[in-house]
């Protein structure tokens, strides 16, 4: 590891511990920095109402100074009632087709969060997956902790431990076999996050309306490539919050998701031509394996800062 790095994880590796709450809001108080937390969701209906509930409960209602402004479940098209229940438990619910019409929405993840900077207003953005089971708030107060007591601080991840079923220490599959190989080997400097592709993180607008946004999977990897690239290490954080459960994703599933993300990670080295953006996988079917392609996705938003509509609502 380098020494910058081990420097780094020194320097700007906490616990959600180290800021209490009540420390938070005084400094949310003196600063008036807004927050807002984003749910991209897409059928979810059987975990993002706890998770709305919580952070209404712990960081909104009742508190001298809510740590958080917006709460905002933005809807991928969901066949569930993942909208209703947002809603019911107190998230604004945006369906991702009605933010910046004039642009054909297309799936991934990476698009819904690249939107919800047009369905949000404040100067702190923190996302959140909609697919977590026993979600604290120290999810959100964890990450947005070190954005409001350090100036010098612009992103952060969450860190976590993430169980396989009984197997502690086993989940993010493709983070150990896809993204940490990557980014030893070509960014270096950010070997030390422990979870490079989680999905919950905290950043400041001024640096998210700056960076480009892979519309897929691959938005998590290349958020913090391009981070690194525009404000530097000491600008990136990451905290501990404990414990992550999820829904698992199955094998095929995972290796699609790799491939986006190493499409990511290939763009960004070369800026070169993807000569085939397809994966092939392969199922079992009466007559023995069926092949399977699939497109990865090779499309990328620009910085919101590009957007016309965005840069009138600065404007107002």
């Amino acid at each position: 590891m380098l020494d910058e790095v081990e420097r780094w994880l020194a320097d700007r590796s906490w616990s959600a511990a180290d800021r209490p709450l009540d420390q938070l809001l005084d400094r949310k108080r003196a600063a008036g920095t807004t927050v807002s937390v984003v749910l991209p969701a897409l059928d979810e209906e059987a975990t993002v109402g706890q998770i709305v509930e919580v952070i209404r409960r712990d960081l909104i209602e009742g508190l001298p100074v809510p740590l958080v402004d917006e709460l905002v479940v933005i809807d991928s098209g969901s066949a569930d009632r993942t909208a209703e229940i947002a809603a019911k438990a107190g998230a604004r619910v945006v369906h991702r087709d009605e933010i910046l019409p004039r642009v054909p929405a297309v799936r991934g993840k990476g698009e819904v969060l690249w939107r919800s900077l047009l369905a949000t207003t404040g100067e702190v953005v923190c996302f959140v997956d909609a697919d977590l089971r026993d979600f604290t708030s120290a999810f959100v107060s964890g990450i947005v902790g070190p954005l409001l007591t350090d100036p010098q601080v612009q992103f952060v991840k969450a860190m976590y431990d993430r169980p396989l079923g009984d197997a502690p220490g086993q989940g993010g599959r493709v983070t150990e076999l896809v993204a940490r190989p990557l980014l030893n080997l070509h960014w270096p400097q950010l070997a030390g996050f422990v979870q490079p592709l989680g999905g919950e993180y905290a950043v400041r607008r001024s640096l998210l309306e700056r960076l480009p946004f892979p519309v897929g999977y691959g938005v998590e990897l290349g958020l913090l490539v391009d981070a690194l690239h525009t404000v530097g290490l000491d600008a990136l954080a990451q905290v501990d919050v404990g414990v992550r459960l999820h829904r698992h994703q199955d094998g095929q599933a995972l290796g699609r998701m790799a491939a986006s993300i190493y499409r990511t990670a290939q763009l960004r080295l070369s800026r070169g031509h993807l000569t085939r953006p397809e994966l092939t996988q392969f199922e079992r079917g009466p007559d023995g394996f069926v092949p399977r392609t699939y497109p990865v996705d090779t499309e990328e938003r620009p910085p919101m800062l590009e957007i016309e509509e965005y840069a009138v609502r600065r404007v107002a």
